[in-house]
């Protein structure tokens, strides 16, 4: 993922930034109590809630 990109991204749930998981394939929210994990399919982020999982 281009750092530019990643820098204006934010979670759709609670706004806080992104971080990229390249070994699970997808962008974390760094908010400890959000902590939704959103899918990148094709080197596109799916920033939906309804297509997050909550990370570990």
């Amino acid at each position: 993922m281009e750092p530019a990109l990643l820098e204006i991204l934010a979670c759709p749930s609670c706004h806080s930034p992104l971080r990229e998981d390249v070994d699970a394939g997808e962008l974390v929210c760094t908010d400890s109590t959000c902590a939704l994990a959103y899918p990148v399919r094709d080197h596109i982020p799916v920033l939906l809630i309804d297509e997050a999982r909550k990370a570990a």
